[in-house]
């Protein structure tokens, strides 16, 4: 399918197609029919699939095909993101595909004078990409309002409610007109999510892109085995062993990543933890301090960690298994990057092995007596009959050695990364 194949207007098409990109990913197939119908969206995917086009673009053209209301422009499509980069991000990309159009779009963020974004309003605005902290202030001072919105879209929900916005969706969702377009998306569905999704959508159509569970080859995989108590110390030992690597390491809550980043500091190892709990500014310290080298080590939480984007980044830990097995898929993924070869090395308790074992039957891996996770050898035929003959034995290498394929060092088959479509040229 191409870009052309869908009911898309002539100048967003041309706009795409400006861009480069030839065919719409899977997320966008799914969900830029429905849309431009006016239905109501949920959607499951991840970063990198594309799924900012998928409502962008039938955004962008519902508001050029309908009549434009006379007067100063009212804010007709609302777009909420949890930081200012994913809103820029957004905006961004409204800028590269309205070109053609007469829309005017305009991104509002909190850390940042208000003054510029002010007179963006005044002079009206079709579209409103906006942080909700930044947009309920300016609400309150009568610079905003949102009574004439068609379109809304609550993007990173499940990040929203991390980083502690879930009060602010709710004093915003009353200023909403009961008919709208809502598009909900999030990259994970807790029962938190799903239950503020039934509060917001009418009907929706579900649309879900589940990233390949497989490892890039150019990373290579390792497990340490280390009780609770015994963790610090082996994380400790794991990033001295490495002195000039950058490392990520994720913790699966915020209060253990503040713990894990005081654990290293006070081992001499500069590093900073970023999560759901810190404010705007704290994170983007720490990722500064962190790409700049003035700290060695950034421990994550994993839905904190969407916002990272280093394509070079030679060591992932993962200090605890991920209890979700495709998880550990996409924290790997941060490593290993454009070609560059990664370390990812998971430290598990025995309470953890149960995760390990998924982790393995996910990706199709095995473990190996030193540790590396290595791809697991196919399965013998089955026999078809009872009289079929055995399978012959494998025969070992020369003096014994593992076969090629056994020593393959933690290196996976995996035909793309969680966040493909950002790399693949003809996909948005």
């Amino acid at each position: 399918m191409t870009f052309s194949d869908l009911p898309l207007i002539r100048p967003l098409v041309d706009a795409v197609a400006q861009k480069g990109y030839a065919h719409p990913t899977p997320i966008q197939e799914q969900a830029i029919p429905p849309a431009l119908e006016g239905r109501d969206l949920l959607g499951c995917a991840q970063t990198g699939t594309g799924k900012t086009a998928a409502f962008t673009l039938p955004i962008l053209q519902q508001l050029a095909e309908a009549p434009r209301p006379k007067g100063r422009r009212p804010i007709r499509a609302l777009v909420l993101t949890p930081t200012r980069e994913l809103a820029i991000q957004i905006e961004e990309c409204c800028r590269d595909y309205a070109g053609g159009t007469d829309i005017r779009h305009c991104v509002i963020f909190g850390g940042v004078s208000q003054r510029p974004q002010v007179d963006a309003l005044r002079r009206g605005v079709d579209l409103l990409v906006a942080t909700p902290g930044r947009l309920l202030d300016l609400v309150g001072q009568g610079h905003v309002s949102l009574a004439s919105v068609a379109h809304f879209v609550l993007d990173e929900a499940d990040r929203m409610l991390d980083m502690g916005f879930i009060h602010d969706i709710r004093r915003i969702l009353p200023l909403l007109p009961e008919r709208r377009q809502t598009l909900f998306f999030s990259a994970t569905m807790p029962d938190d999510i799903l239950r503020l999704a039934s509060t917001m959508l009418r009907d929706p159509v579900h649309v879900s892109v589940t990233p390949p569970a497989s490892v890039v080859e150019t990373i290579s995989q390792s497990i340490r085995f280390a009780e609770k108590a015994d963790k610090k110390e082996a994380l400790i030992a794991l990033v001295e062993e490495r002195p000039e690597a950058a490392t990520l390491v994720f913790s699966r809550t915020k209060h253990g990543a503040d713990r894990i980043a005081r654990i290293l500091t006070r081992a001499g190892i500069e590093a900073r933890a970023i999560h759901g709990d810190k404010s705007q500014g704290a994170r983007e310290r720490a990722m500064n301090d962190f790409r700049s080298g003035a700290c060695r080590v950034l421990i994550a939480t994993d839905i904190a960690a969407r916002g990272i984007d280093i394509s070079e980044l030679p060591l992932v830990v993962n200090y605890d298994l991920p209890e979700v097995p495709e998880t550990y898929v996409h924290r790997i993924g941060r490593t290993g990057r454009a070609g560059h070869e990664g370390v990812a090395v998971s430290l598990c308790s025995e309470e953890e092995r149960p995760l390990l074992q998924q982790i393995l039957k996910l990706t199709g891996l095995q473990l190996e007596e030193d540790g590396t996770l290595a791809v697991a050898p196919p399965a013998p035929p089955k026999p078809r009959g009872p009289h079929a003959p055995k399978a012959a034995a494998p025969q070992p290498g020369r003096n014994g050695e593992r076969s090629r394929q056994g020593a393959a060092r933690g290196k996976g088959s995996r035909p793309a990364p969680a966040e493909a479509s950002a790399s693949d040229p003809s996909r948005p």
